[in-house]
């Protein structure tokens, strides 16, 4: 009996497919994006088969010789320890964040940078966005250096391989991964079929010239980077630019690193000529915070990969105008707020049924860190209560529903950090052992431990109630 050939429709935006054409994905919801595709199964049975494909050459990994790879170093350290040391030579590399973050402003100083520290070949620079005379007036403000640049205003794929086989730049940037398409995929720009092929291109580019490629992606309405998660999978690094939207500090994260850790983020700050190194991200973030004291203002020490970070948090708690109370959290988990808050009220019996809350952490710091529970619980419990707490006690623990105090972690990182700022006091969970404790006294002489068992101890030992 012959095989079947079957039509399907396949979604070029999301992948999906379907057997019946329709003018709207069912999946993305996305108008007019299906297209018809051939699936013969007789083939497909005949392409698996072994005897047609061959054998594939398996390697023996002891006998394989281990190879040290040279990083490139930029001089600046925040995003060499993002980048895990370095810029791996043939590594592909994709950099997202919400528009006007400074995508493109922080890879022209990247590339600028790590070209005057290494005396590498050219960097190329693609976009299909913006202009020759748009990139050479940024390169200008950002005082690089103009001779090490080339550029390409191209979106043509196929076009860009070719020259960029010709040229062999260390560095090529493509700004950005949906404008660039593909002759060969009957669909426009920016679609998945697309992203996928495109960066595929790219990839075997990289890994076959030791060409180092930078893709800048932006992120769609639901949050996601240039599609549903595919190009994250393929490429070997994956950073995120983050920042307030206000001008104030901006963090590059790593989310995926094939070459580093993933746990290490560098604080950067925008200026009129480009980005610069905060020295001392914990005085940034605190400094405001130590001008008077008020009620309902807290500090805690957060750790971001390997790096302590001190921070201000505040809360503001007022009778609500409304019949439902409101809950607004910036730079803090708001689901997190609603569990801390319903602690607050069951175990403690203070009613804040009827209260607005209002809870922000100071220099649009964002974190998920448990161990600042009990300073986000004590600076509502103080603006509540309208009382101040001293602004020399650092607070670290992380609560539990029953209002216990659980241990933390990297416990001595964030100690040196609280000590190095001038914190006289600092309170803990008192689940330590004594052996614990007794080290921590003789290690940190300068602070003063209190030691606590739930949060109603807390409240005995903070507020006058």
């Amino acid at each position: 009996m012959p095989e079947k050939i079957k039509t399907i429709y396949e979604c070029q935006n999301c992948g999906a497919q379907f057997s019946k054409w329709s003018g709207r994905c069912l999946e993305c919801g996305q108008w007019g994006s299906l297209l018809e595709d051939i699936k013969d199964s007789k083939k497909i049975a005949e392409n698996n088969m072994m005897a047609s494909i061959g054998l594939a050459n398996v390697i023996d990994l002891k006998d394989v010789e281990s190879s040290q790879t040279t990083r490139l170093k930029s001089g600046i350290s925040e995003i060499d320890r993002v980048l895990g040391g370095g810029l791996i030579p043939g590594s592909i590399s994709l950099l997202s964040g919400e528009p006007g973050a400074g995508k493109s402003t922080l890879l022209a100083q990247l590339c600028d940078s790590l070209y005057k520290e290494n005396k590498i070949k050219e960097i190329l620079y693609v976009s299909g966005e913006e202009s020759a005379s748009q990139i050479k007036l940024r390169l200008e403000r950002l005082k690089c250096d103009l001779n090490n640049f080339k550029f390409i205003g191209e979106t043509n794929l196929e076009k860009i391989i070719s020259s960029a086989i010709k040229l062999k730049p260390s560095i090529l940037i493509v700004d950005s991964i949906q404008t660039i398409y593909s002759a060969s995929i009957l669909s426009e720009a920016g679609g998945i079929g697309q992203i996928r092929t495109v960066a595929i291109k790219f990839m075997e580019l990289a890994k076959k010239y030791d060409i180092a490629v930078f893709l800048i992606g932006h992120i769609t309405k639901d949050g996601q980077v240039a599609g549903p998660k595919s190009l994250e999978h393929i490429v070997d690094v994956v950073l995120y630019l983050e920042n307030d939207g206000r001008g104030g500090h901006t963090i590059l994260r790593s989310v995926k690193n094939r070459f580093g850790s993933v746990n290490e983020i560098g604080i950067l700050e925008m200026t009129g000529g480009g980005f610069v190194e905060v020295e001392n991200p914990s005085s940034s973030f605190i400094e405001s915070g130590l001008i008077g004291s008020f009620s309902g203002s807290t500090f805690s020490c957060v750790v971001e990969g390997n790096r302590p970070f001190l921070i201000n948090i505040q809360a503001l708690v007022s009778r609500t105008v409304f019949g439902y109370p409101q809950r607004k959290s910036s730079g803090f988990d708001l689901n997190r707020l609603q569990v801390l808050t319903a602690v607050i009220s069951k175990k403690q019996k203070l009613d804040l049924s009827n209260q607005d809350i209002i809870l922000n952490i100071v220099g649009g710091f964002k974190t998920n860190d448990p161990a600042i529970d009990l300073a986000v619980s004590l600076a509502i419990i103080s603006s509540f209560l309208n009382q101040t707490i001293d602004q020399t006690k650092a607070i670290l623990g992380e609560l539990g529903l029953g209002g216990e105090l659980r241990l933390v972690s990297h416990l001595d990182i964030r100690l040196r950090e609280i000590e190095k700022m001038g914190f006289q006091q600092v309170i803990l969970s008192d689940s330590y052992k004594a052996e614990e404790k007794k080290r921590l006294l003789s290690n940190f002489k300068k602070l003063e431990f209190v030691f606590v068992k739930n949060l109603a101890e807390v409240i005995k030992n903070v507020f006058e109630i």
